[in-house]
Formats: C-alpha cells, structure tokens, sequence
C-alpha cells in the first residue's frame, strides 16, 4: 500500500509508516498503540491534571495519533481534560479521537443510560461539547445493555455518521452474536459498517480467541485490546501477592483482576518473566509487545499516569520477540475451552495437529 517510508514527527523520535494500521475497513490509520485516557484526571489511582499533560504531549512527540477516552471515565472530567489539552495543542485534525456512550450519564434518570436512541443522541452532544470538537473519528457502544435491539443501535449511529459528527463506529463488551447480527444489519441497510470491536485481551484474558476474534475476522472488523496488562498483573510488580499494597489490584479497588488469580496467572507470569529477562525488557513491554502483534490486533490501548510509563509502554514496540519465545508465551497463556462446543472443536482440532 505504502512504500516505505518515514514521516519525521519532531527532532525525538521518526516513526515509520507501517507502524499504522487501518481501522477494519475504513481508511482511518492508527498507531499500533493508542493512548487511553481514563486516567487523565484527578483523585485514587489517576494521573493528575499536569501529569496528564505531559503525558498527553509524549504520546503526540513520539508519532501516536489514537487516543481513546469514554463519558463516563472520571465522570466526564476525563473528556473534559482531553478537550482542554486538544485545544491547546491544536492537534485535533492529527488525532484519531474515540469516546464512548452506554455508562450512566444520571443516576436518577433511567434513560440516561445504555444503548436506545434517546440516550445516544443525548451522549453524543455532551461528549463532543466536553472534547471541543464537533466530531469524533471514532464512536464505540461502551457495553452491551442486554435490552436495546441492535436494528435501533445501528439505525441511530448511521444518522450521527450521516449528520458528519461521527467519523466512524465500534462495539466495545459484546458477545459475538450480537457485534454479528449488528454488522449483518448494517450491511443489508446499507448503514454505516462496524469498524472495530474493542474487548479485554492480554496473555491472562484470550477468550475472545473462541468467538470474538473468528467473527471480527469474517465480518471485517478490527479487534482493539484494553487492558493488555491485565490492570497491572502482568508488570509483575504485585509480586506474589497480586492483592496487597496499592494500585488497581489492591483490596477494595475499582478495578480488581475479573477473577481471583490463580496458579495458571502466576504461571504465566513466570514464563513472561524468563522471557523478559532474556531480551532486556520489562514483563509489561513484553507482554504489550504479544498482544500488539497478534493477529487481528490493532491499536492496543494503553494507559499511564506518568510520563515515564508511557515511554516505557511505547518502547515495547521495539522489542524483537523469537519464535520460540512467541510459541512459550502462546502456550503458557492458551485459553482452555471450559463449554460446550468450544471444547469439542479443541479437541477435534488437536487430533488434527
């Protein structure tokens, strides 16, 4: 598509263009790492306002242009924040912006919340008064509500992509029938496709390897990783005792592992260490690293609270993984089929090996 080439970004860093990605099927180009943003902003485990910042610029110094935040991260201050320091900076046209809708906007109002029509439309005006901007390159469904019919959903964001406030849209935590049928609706409508499903997705977290990944595959949809760290775990320093002293994984955090780690988490670790230690590298630039070049896989997002975190983050993506190294890591971390019929295809599928 492109010969090679590079585009110098400032006097720190030239990055080479095949270190962007198209966006499933749009003409949007992404970085390999995005920067998400839910900590921008003030209180427990986030960055702060100058930290953010300083943070923001690195990201923009270094060549990234994907930057992802949702309404509801810090209660909007998040967006708030972001909007500020797009504004200041005048890199709006550079970016690839994305935010989110589905959280509760209002406690008391039950349609200030989910995925119908009125609660789209009303999100949709806030978030782009927050972020001073009168488009979004990219507009995700934050979670799947269980209640709004896809038809509505698609109907609703093809008119904000008609209207010119949405550049393109995604479908982030959603089982794979209904990021499906939502793709299949679009297309005999001739709405506005699905670009990209964003989903959790680490060395401790495959699953979406069963269905999500086979069906973004055939409906041409782009997978975008959170948490590839596993909300810390995989920077091994919780040490042996994941739950205990600070940050997201201690007792009583907003973000704990989904579940209680076990001998299989600490395993992994293990193996994840060995591989660190053998190419100079931490076990979080390794493991972002993995996950970054696993098929399918564009635009992992990846969060900081300072700005030596994140340049720890981004140089992940020069670290030179071994085949042998890959397949150790791929082993230790592959998902064990625990339903019906995903552990009948394994096993169909490992007689065949």
């Amino acid at each position: 598509m492109f010969d090679h080439a590079v585009v110098e970004i400032s006097s720190m860093t030239t990055i080479d263009l095949d270190q962007y990605h198209l966006l499933g099927p749009t003409g949007l180009r992404v970085s390999v790492l995005g920067l998400g943003t839910m900590t921008f902003g003030t209180g427990d485990w986030r960055a702060g306002e100058d930290a953010s910042r300083e943070i923001y610029h690195r990201y923009l110094d270094r060549g990234g242009n994907f930057i992802d935040t949702a309404n509801i991260y810090n209660g909007g201050r998040s967006e708030e924040l972001l909007g500020r320091l797009i504004r200041e900076t005048g890199s709006r046209d550079r970016l690839v912006l994305a935010t989110k809708f589905g959280g509760p906007t209002n406690p008391t109002d039950p349609n200030a919340r989910g995925n119908g029509r009125k609660h789209i439309l009303a999100a949709i005006d806030a978030s782009l008064a927050r972020l001073q901007t009168d488009y979004l390159d990219l507009y995700w469904l934050h979670l799947w509500d269980q209640v709004s019919d896809p038809q509505e959903v698609m109907a609703t964001l093809d008119t904000l992509v008609r209207s010119g406030k949405v550049r393109a849209i995604g479908l982030s935590n959603i089982p794979a029938w209904w990021a499906t049928k939502a793709q299949m609706l679009a297309r005999q409508r001739g709405w506005e496709p699905v670009a990209a499903l964003q989903l959790e997705y680490s060395l401790l977290q495959r699953t979406l390897e069963w269905e999500h990944l086979p069906a973004a595959r055939n409906q041409g949809m782009a997978i975008v990783p959170w948490s590839p760290l596993a909300n810390g775990f995989l920077t091994g320093k919780y040490g042996d005792q994941p739950r205990t002293g600070v940050g997201r994984l201690s007792p009583g955090s907003q973000w704990p592992l989904t579940v209680a780690p076990t001998e299989r988490h600490f395993h992994i670790l293990d193996v994840l260490r060995a591989v660190a230690t053998e190419v100079d590298a931490t076990p979080a630039q390794v493991a972002l690293n993995w996950t970054s070049s696993r098929p399918g896989v564009l635009g992992t997002l990846v969060g900081a609270t300072t700005v030596e975190q994140l340049d720890a983050n981004l140089d992940a993506l020069t670290i030179d993984l071994s085949t042998q190294q890959r397949a150790r890591l791929d082993d230790v971390s592959h998902p064990d089929p625990v339903m019906t019929p995903h552990s009948l295809l394994a096993q169909i599928r490992n007689s065949r090996s």
